[in-house]
């Protein structure tokens, strides 16, 4: 309950401030006097007394009149009158009494405070919360009064709360009786009302909070939303502070066409290891007619400074969880989900690692993984190199078993050591290379291929490259421009593959990083064979001033010199062309506000373009972010993606994401929303469109109204906006109206 701080901060204002004990003197006639050490009830150092008139009408009594001001370590009071009681170890003070603190003023009526006892009143105390380094919000507020109970322990009635300015009460917290206990660090609220525009919001009877914002056990705000699939989503989240390092949340929700979801999570932080779990259950589904539920726990080990663990576990109940109890699209679109333990050693130049891992597949009847991934069980690799002067040595080496459900089960062992002479000066590069890539395979349940198989190939390379430059001028300004040619040869024989199952190898998609690769497969079943050179030429313009990219162009193609034999299925058509496509890449900070990134991909023996991408984005302010994106894949995707936040006037902001595909003729996710920023709040509305399958959809409405410096009320859109729109900023975090 951040508000409350409010209450806390002034009632410690006024905890700082002692006034002295007067001397044996009779009269003083001074305007400023100063009173030390011991002079000083409860307190170390001097206090300094000014005022108009300050004199002593006995031996035990001080008083103060006209602008009386009184300073000590930071702190100034001021009154129009004050008289202190030495007998009685007491103060009194009237007339706008006020308290500056370098965060916090306090003024009040009347003010009255036994020292020994720290208790006492102040009448009527208004309080306001400085800006400082670390606040960004002020706050402000009043009491009919302050009552002070002990040491560092205080009490109001009839507080108030707001970060409005003053004049504005649009939003206010309104407390009956609120204690604060400084000793303990914790603050007791009653007949706490929340109101907006004079509409009550929220009401509580009783809370208690935390002083210092350490955690403390109690409700968090609830979020209240609406989606097409559950209906209204009510979820109200109760907090347990268990200890400094650990903690726990319950959130039971409501999903209005289903039942009551339990759902629950738990943290932890240890000096060697942190993670985290959560459980989620939906008893009898109502709309499913089934029980639904969710498990997952990261766990992250550090056993010592070399040996590391990790585990990673999610599974659901059903292929639909997410698509029908989520509305994030990072969710939604899940298919894959691990569950795997890794152990990783990091020696001096050598590196070992140990997996477990199977995998859960969520499948769309419109569109099958088919087939599923295997299940790794276990996977251990060990990698090491060594410099010998100019010679570095290397090799990559991994055990895999590999089992599935349906598939051939096996076992494969890969042994790749290599050598490398690389030399490098500041105008050119060169790095040759040899290697020798050994792989053994041993099947299960295997009726097609044989039991046991070995392939062994001898892999070379060459890289090279130069380095160029020169200053450029365009329009007044000064440029670095770079020429940067580079040639990459593969060298790779023949080795009939045929035979040799698909654990985990498949095509990689050209680009820029795949033809500067040895093999164009992913994993170790599927080797290339290669006699082929890559060629590239990629030039920058480096503005001089801030050393910026300011521009990016590359071209690259590879080209054969046999053709290639290697498929990675038998009876899939051998690749008979001279050539790649030709690739092109077009990218750059053209200024502080503009970017754009482009990738083409052309094919040269059909004349035609194979892919395609285009994206702007224009960002002048915080606040005013769009973008816009082309996607084109020959014969599969055409894609436009655009985005913004961008202001309708000085309060109001649109907010907009439509992704669409051309090729489908359907909306892959849209999002429409506005958001009004009303200086000391902000009310944002948004709905949400998701295609969560091939022929499934999941809407979604928010509205949240956020209090600036207390919390946030409602269905929270923030995942989803800056998600969906690139560049979003909330416009609370760079403008108060």
């Amino acid at each position: 309950m951040r508000l409350s701080l409010g209450f806390f901060l002034f009632s410690l204002a006024l905890s700082g401030w002692v006034p002295a004990r007067a001397s044996d003197a009779p009269l003083i006639l001074k305007k400023d006097i100063e009173l030390r050490g011991s002079q000083v009830a409860g307190n170390q150092g001097p206090l300094f007394l000014s005022a108009d008139v300050v004199q002593s009408i006995s031996e035990n009594v001080i008083e103060a009149s006209g602008k009386v001001e009184a300073r000590k370590a930071g702190q100034n009071f001021f009154a129009d009158t004050l008289r202190y009681d030495r007998a009685l170890n007491q103060i009194e003070a009237s007339g706008k009494v006020r308290l500056e603190q370098s965060k916090l003023v306090v003024s009040g009526s009347r003010l009255k405070l036994q020292l020994d006892s720290h208790t006492g009143f102040l009448i009527d105390p208004k309080y306001r919360i400085l800006p400082a380094p670390d606040v960004r919000i002020t706050g402000r507020g009043e009491a009919k009064k302050l009552e002070f109970a002990g040491q560092e322990i205080y009490s109001a009635k009839d507080a108030t709360y707001t970060t409005c300015p003053v004049g504005n009460d649009d939003w206010y917290l309104k407390v009956a009786d609120l204690e604060i206990d400084q000793n303990r660090q914790v603050g007791t609220a009653r007949n706490v009302l929340l109101t907006f525009k004079d509409v009550p919001l929220l009401y509580a009877p009783w809370a208690d909070f935390s002083l210092n914002d350490a955690r403390k056990t109690g409700f968090l705000p609830p979020t209240i939303g609406f989606t097409g699939k559950s209906g209204l989503d009510i979820t109200l989240p109760y907090y347990f502070n268990l200890a400094p390092n650990y903690d726990a949340t319950l959130y039971p929700r409501l999903l209005a066409s289903r039942g009551i979801q339990l759902g629950s999570e738990f943290r932890y932080l240890m000096p060697s290891y942190h993670g985290e779990a959560a459980l989620e259950f939906l008893p009898d589904d109502q709309t499913d007619k089934r029980s639904r539920w969710l498990a997952t726990m990261n766990h992250d080990h550090r056993f010592n400074s070399r040996l590391r663990g990790v585990i990673n576990f999610l599974r659901v109940s059903d292929d639909e969880y997410f698509r029908d109890l989520s509305n994030q699209v990072t969710v939604t679109s899940r298919s894959i989900l691990p569950q795997e333990g890794t152990l990783t050693y990091e020696g001096y130049n050598w590196q070992a690692g140990l997996r477990v891992q199977q995998l859960q597949v969520l499948q769309d009847p419109d569109a099958p993984i088919n087939p599923t991934p295997y299940n790794r069980l276990p996977q251990v690799t060990l990698s090491g190199n060594r410099q010998l002067r100019d010679l570095k040595a290397e090799i990559e080496s991994e055990y895999v078993h590999f089992e599935h459900p349906t598939l051939v089960d096996g076992k494969r062992l890969t042994l790749y050591p290599s050598i490398r002479l690389p030399y490098q000066t500041s105008s050119y590069f060169i790095t040759p290379k040899l290697g020798y890539h050994f792989t053994r395979y041993e099947l299960e349940n295997n009726p097609v291929y044989p039991e046991q198989k070995n392939r062994s190939l001898p892999i070379a390379s060459l890289d090279t490259g130069l380095f160029m430059e020169r200053d450029f001028s365009f329009r007044g300004k000064s440029y670095l421009q770079t020429l940067e040619p580079r040639a990459f040869y593969v060298n790779v024989p023949y080795r009939n593959q045929n035979d040799i199952p698909l654990f985990d190898s498949a095509p990689l998609d050209l680009s820029f990083a795949q033809i500067f690769t040895e093999n164009q497969f992913t994993g170790s079943d599927r080797i290339n064979d290669a006699n082929q050179l890559t060629l590239a030429l990629t030039s920058r313009f480096i503005d001089e001033s801030n050393g910026l990219e300011r521009l990016k162009v590359a071209f690259g193609q590879r080209y054969y010199f046999s053709s290639q034999k290697v498929t990675l299925n038998p009876g899939d058509p051998v690749r008979d062309s001279s050539s790649t496509d030709l690739l092109a890449l077009l990218s750059g900070q053209i200024n502080d506000a503009w970017r754009l990134d482009s990738g083409w991909q052309f094919d040269t023996d059909l004349g035609k373009t194979i892919k395609s991408t285009i994206s702007a984005s224009y960002r002048p302010a915080p606040g005013r972010a769009a973008s816009m994106g082309y996607r084109f894949l020959d014969g599969s995707v055409e894609q436009l993606d655009s985005a913004f936040q961008w202001p309708l006037t000085s309060r109001l902001y649109s907010l907009a994401r439509a992704n669409y595909s051309f090729r489908d003729n359907r909306l892959i996710e849209g999002l429409a929303g506005l958001e009004y920023n009303g200086g000391c709040w902000v009310l944002r509305g948004v709905v949400q469109r998701i295609a969560t399958a091939e022929k499934d959809v999941s809407n979604s409405f928010y509205l949240q109204l956020e209090l600036n410096g207390m919390g946030r009320l409602g269905a929270s859109p923030m995942s989803a906006l800056k998600e969906s729109i690139p560049g979003y900023i909330p416009s609370n975090e760079f403008q108060n109206p």
